[in-house]
């Protein structure tokens, strides 16, 4: 019976071979496995952090045309986050390829907002703002691109070989100057963000009126009731504005001078980046066409 039995099996098996070993599984068998707890990836704590940064970056944004000081807590607050992602992120061991992305996406989009914002505050300089925008984007974008077509498998974006470039190694394996460079880069432009409201120097518009009122002539304020931001010029936001003509440039100007050198040097390092990953998907071609056997051009 034993080998009757054994003979029936095997003729319900592909050229007599046990399913279990040749790969088939049993449907009980398959459906225990599936029934182990998998982990949720969005819910990982750095991730948590990076949806409040995104959060606390549109409340900035709403804020952004006429309430200075509040917009400027919560930018700088949501900035801030963005190191505190990276230690939860250590802490609890919860890296990931989405986090990393999550965190650059609010990056870039935060940085260009605010960008576009002093672009219509200080028309004269709305090209400069413009470039630095495209400048930001492309970079980032192509070094991205770069590391997942020509890196290894799961290769970080802030991996960077010495023998590529140097300060690229240096500014992103080194938590202290990644931190400075970034931090310093976003206090310049929301000095320059706070500047638009306070300094006549930038902002003729804050100077007083010739009648001797002591009302500006910014577009909002409460001596331009026909304005199309306020109603009426005895609005919340008309006050609001009028406060914030008061504000005191001194130390918006400080923070702008202190941090305008590290902004610049974010921006040679741009500029490097968007180079060396330019250069490192030109490498990939050059291998790709001679494995296909493509004749050589120029």
């Amino acid at each position: 019976m034993n080998g009757v039995r054994t003979r029936k099996q095997r003729a319900h098996t592909p050229n007599g071979v046990d399913r279990k070993l040749n790969g088939y599984a049993d449907p009980k068998e398959r459906n225990t496995q599936s029934s182990e707890p998998s982990e949720n990836v969005f819910l990982f704590y750095p991730n948590i952090i990076g949806y409040s940064r995104v959060v606390l970056a549109i409340a900035s944004l709403y804020y952004m045309p006429l309430h200075p000081r509040t917009c400027s807590l919560l930018y700088s607050i949501s900035c801030l986050l963005d190191a505190l992602d990276g230690v939860a992120a250590r802490r609890f061991n919860q890296s990931t390829r989405f986090g990393a992305v999550l965190d650059m996406v609010t990056d870039r989009c935060t940085t260009a907002c605010l960008l576009v914002f002093l672009s219509s505050a200080f028309p004269r300089w709305a090209l400069l703002f413009q470039g630095l925008i495209s400048l930001d984007f492309a970079s980032h974008y192509m070094h991205m691109y770069a590391t997942l077509a020509m890196g290894s498998s799961g290769q970080s974006h802030k991996k960077i070989d010495q023998s590529r470039s140097r300060l690229l190694h240096l500014y992103y394996n080194n938590r202290t100057v990644l931190f400075l460079f970034c931090a310093l880069n976003e206090l310049f432009f929301i000095a320059l963000y706070l500047l638009s409201f306070s300094s006549p120097i930038l902002s003729p518009s804050l100077l007083p009126t010739k009648d001797g009122s002591g009302a500006t002539t910014q577009p909002g304020s409460p001596s331009h009731p026909s304005s199309m931001i306020f109603a009426t010029p005895g609005s919340a936001w008309a006050m609001e504005l009028a406060r914030a003509n008061k504000m005191d440039s001194f130390w918006p100007w400080v923070i702008a001078g202190v941090s305008c050198p590290v902004m610049a040097g974010k921006q040679v390092l741009n500029v490097i980046q968007l180079v060396k990953a330019s250069k490192w998907l030109a490498e990939g071609d050059i291998e790709a066409r001679r494995a296909q056997g493509l004749p050589k051009r120029g």
